[in-house]
């Protein structure tokens, strides 16, 4: 054997390339992905004594708890029969002190952790928690009401489902935590006292020195005031929509502007109305901001104009990349409800993507305005806006062809049109980089469709088809445009056999 093979550290370097995988048949029309590196890293543990621990430290690094329980002798045959049932662990007693020690036979490698159903848990009701020990472990996916069985003051990264009154228990262990995710259960009654469950979540956040992620729902304001002196902060993934739609709590005067978030690169909100995020924003700055999503069920007009007034007076002009805002249908008035949007972005300059679909309100998009927001995004790739005036688009032909001129890195663009005339009196250039267009009309059938389709074949041609917000909107369009492609590339290839 190479001497090199005896560095434990190319050996890990060749096996971690151990990623061999199967599709084995499922059902009647079904596959599932066997994953067959784990039996490799076994095979390759046992070959030779230099190959045991790296192999071994891959196959029990990152695992799920019934890799570790299927090391008990008593359920190893319940675990691995080939015709297990997936509630197998009901009725079974819990381990007992001898089968801890089973259990636990490879926990000294185990760095990655997940448990997520609530099934199993009740197999280590019995054993004190202390017992349990993973000195290397630095992931844990979890639910919180075990989470005193599993911790280790060597974690790294934690994720905490559900928030119970155990998550007080990791205070003390969450200096080090660089990535926390707190995920609320999906039911009704998941949360009795919101504020309880908020209270303690925040203290968790302000216990964590070292976070560069952080996804939860909603916490207090001397939380984020914490969060906004953390250097290390890069990601914050904030709410859920089963908390309280208006701000829990009442922004204290001494803490009315917060540091500014200085290396917060990804910011997004999931919340039932963006009073919360609104609030935040107005006393916040993002000078690192590169992506922004906001993703509500309710955003009314005086609030919409509130948001991104906000998003666009917190210090992230000159980074801000991507902005997806999304909202449900509401209530929509069109005679009150109608809001200029995108003037709000024009500040963007390095915008490459934008997605707005907020169907509380008009978007009040035109060809003018259009090309004017064009005129500040050089950079734009993706553009999609969905807009409730859908009947009556002031959006044509034109204003589109005139537009996308503006922005030659164009890769997607989604916008309602009005396509009853085509009207194109611009002169014809090529956008080379455009490859999805979906224009999206009300009516069954686009007017002077084998012209259009001559026009998007001579100027667009990477578009092969062109989608809408009905099937059969588009159909004559790309049966001209596929015919058109058709022939050129039949022209193509008789000129090439000449």
């Amino acid at each position: 054997m190479h001497q090199a093979l005896l560095i434990p550290e190319v050996l890990l370097e060749i096996f971690v390339h151990v990623t061999e995988t199967i599709l084995k048949p499922f059902g009647p029309c079904g596959y599932i992905v066997i994953l067959l590196y784990r039996e490799s890293l076994a095979a390759l543990a046992t070959t030779c004594k230099a190959f045991y621990d790296p192999a071994m430290d891959l196959l029990w690094g990152e695992i799920e708890i019934e890799s570790l329980l299927g090391c008990v002798m008593r359920l190893h045959p319940l675990i691995y029969c080939s015709g297990r049932l997936w509630n197998w662990g009901e009725g079974v007693r819990p381990l007992s002190a001898d089968e801890v020690h089973q259990f636990l036979r490879h926990s000294a490698r185990v760095r990655s952790l997940t448990i997520l159903s609530n099934r199993l848990l009740h197999l280590f009701s019995v054993i004190p928690g202390e017992l349990y020990d993973f000195p290397r472990l630095k992931s844990l996916t979890i639910s919180t009401k075990y989470l005193n069985l599993f911790l280790s003051h060597t974690l790294h990264r934690r994720h905490l489902v559900t928030a119970d009154e155990d998550l007080r228990s990791i205070v003390t262990c969450c200096a080090t935590l660089e990535h926390l995710n707190v995920i609320t259960p999906d039911t009704a009654n998941a949360i009795d006292s919101t504020s309880d469950a908020l209270s303690r979540i925040s203290d968790i956040v302000r216990s964590c020195k070292q976070l560069v992620t952080l996804s939860c729902p909603l916490f207090d304001w001397a939380a984020w005031r914490h969060l906004s002196n953390l250097p290390t902060l890069t990601r914050l993934d904030v709410g859920d929509t089963r908390s309280d739609p208006a701000p829990p709590w009442p922004l204290d005067r001494d803490i009315a502007n917060f540091s500014p978030f200085s290396n917060v690169t990804v910011l997004s909100f999931l919340l039932h109305s963006a009073a919360y995020a609104i609030t935040l924003m107005q006393h916040s700055q993002f000078p690192s901001l590169k992506e922004f999503k906001m993703d509500v069920d309710l955003l009314p007009l005086p609030e919409a104009d509130q948001l991104f007034h906000a998003l666009t007076n917190c210090k992230a002009c000159e980074t801000l990349e991507k902005i997806r805002v999304y909202s449900s249908y509401h209530e929509y008035d069109p005679q009150n409800n109608s809001l200029s949007v995108i003037p709000h972005f024009h500040c963007f300059t390095h915008l490459r993507t934008l997605h707005l679909a907020c169907f509380d309100f008009c978007i009040n998009l035109d060809d003018n305005i259009l090309l004017e927001a064009m005129s500040n995004w050089p950079h734009m790739r993706d553009l999609d806006i969905e807009d409730l005036r859908l009947h009556h688009s002031p959006i044509t032909f034109r204003g589109i062809f005139t537009a996308i001129r503006l922005c030659p890195q164009l890769h997607t663009l989604q916008v309602p049109i009005d396509s009853t005339t085509v009207n194109i009196d611009v002169e014809p250039i090529q956008h080379t980089s455009l490859r999805t267009l979906e224009l999206k009309t009300p009516w069954f059938k686009i007017a002077e469709a084998e012209a259009l389709a001559r026009i998007i074949f001579s100027c667009l041609p990477r578009i092969n088809r062109v989608n809408g917000s009905i099937q059969c909107d588009w159909d004559e369009v790309n049966m001209h445009l596929k015919s058109l492609k058709d022939t050129a590339l039949h022209v193509t290839g008789a000129a090439s056999n000449t």
